[in-house]
């Protein structure tokens, strides 16, 4: 593994599993997220086994890896959705119980139509969360308030009275941020934000990302099937396979001494033109293997493969992998 991957890591944050701590700024307490030895699992089955992670705020990290291997139950472990497995867990400086209201998270998929007629502010505001502070309906104003400033903050104002079933995948994909943002959030968590986008919408998509990060210093946690769009983007990758990740820079994490490391089996990466290629080392041949043997953390409606898989069906070397965009947790 490339030295690069701890560079500038303070003593406090640094640990010894599997998943290598990724770069941030300041201290312990300033993390958006701190892991040490965190294990994952949906069910009784482990996914994610001794991942250490350090997230600062402001930072956006892009997940990757195969299908199962558990990019979306990092993501719901993260939100509270799914119990940690094991290890310590702190988001911003807390516990989890204690930090779940600053975390917006938007979810993979939705069944068609389950959006209904339900205009973009309506569906906003339902996950404004003032009840909890106790401002009941007499507060309408500061739900409306909240409402219109998230939709400005993804520049989706003009969309308010628009039903959610006639936008267009890249205006619901905003709506859905703005959803996850009408609370005062401070870590970001979104499952597949690019799936079923064209390029230009993926390229809006992630540039509000970026602001969002730079402007209002959320951290991002971002999953795809592809790395390439994310390149000018993302400050750090976390790769995930065979039950481990590790997260750094990209030269330090995306080269065939890693990924060979974190398969446990040949693994070759090529770059050309600004795009990455990652694929099977030359002369090896992967035995087929029958479709089970991994705890499942993503809907069906794509193929599953042996490990490791071409970048074009799994690890993403082009976009384009099926999966509508479900606007958050409740919407399940």
């Amino acid at each position: 593994m490339n030295a690069e991957a701890h560079a500038g890591i303070p003593a406090d944050a640094a640990g010894s599993g599997d998943g290598h701590v990724g770069a941030g700024r300041g201290t312990a307490a300033a993390w958006a997220v701190q892991a040490r030895g965190l294990n994952c699992r949906r069910g009784e089955q482990a996914v994610i086994t001794a991942l250490d992670l350090a997230l600062a705020p402001g930072q956006l990290v892009g997940v990757f890896g195969t299908n199962g291997s558990g990019k979306t139950t990092l993501l719901q472990t993260l939100a509270g959705i799914l119990p940690v497995g094991g290890g310590s867990l702190e988001l911003l400086g807390q516990p989890l119980a204690a930090a779940r209201t600053r975390i917006g998270y938007v979810a993979q998929t939705v069944p068609e139509g389950a959006f209904g007629r339900i205009d973009a502010a309506s569906f906003v505001a339902a996950a404004w969360q003032g009840e909890r502070w106790g401002l009941g309906l007499r507060h309408a104003a500061e739900r409306r308030q909240a409402t219109q400033q998230a939709l400005h903050s993804v520049e989706a104002q003009h969309l308010a009275m628009r039903p959610m079933d006639a936008l267009s995948g890249g205006e619901r994909q905003r709506v859905c941020l703005a959803q996850a943002l009408v609370n005062p959030v401070r870590l970001l968590l979104l499952d597949e934000p690019l799936s079923n986008l064209d390029p230009r919408s993926q390229q809006g998509v992630l540039a509000l990302v970026r602001r969002l990060c730079d402007v209002q210093q959320l951290a991002v946690m971002l999953t795809a099937h592809d790395i390439n769009p994310l390149l000018p983007v993302m400050d750090q990758v976390l790769y995930l396979a065979a039950g481990r990740g590790r997260i750094g820079t990209v030269d330090a994490v995306v080269n065939a001494e890693s990924l060979t490391e974190l398969y446990g089996l040949p693994m070759a990466v090529a770059r050309h033109d600004g795009y990455v290629f990652i694929h099977p080392a030359r002369g090896f041949m992967p035995e087929a293997s029958p479709h089970c043997g991994h705890a499942h953390d993503h809907p069906h409606g794509h193929a599953h493969h042996a490990i490791p898989t071409l970048p074009a069906q799994a690890d993403g070397v082009r976009s384009g992998s099926p999966g509508a965009v479900e606007p958050s947790a409740g919407q399940r």
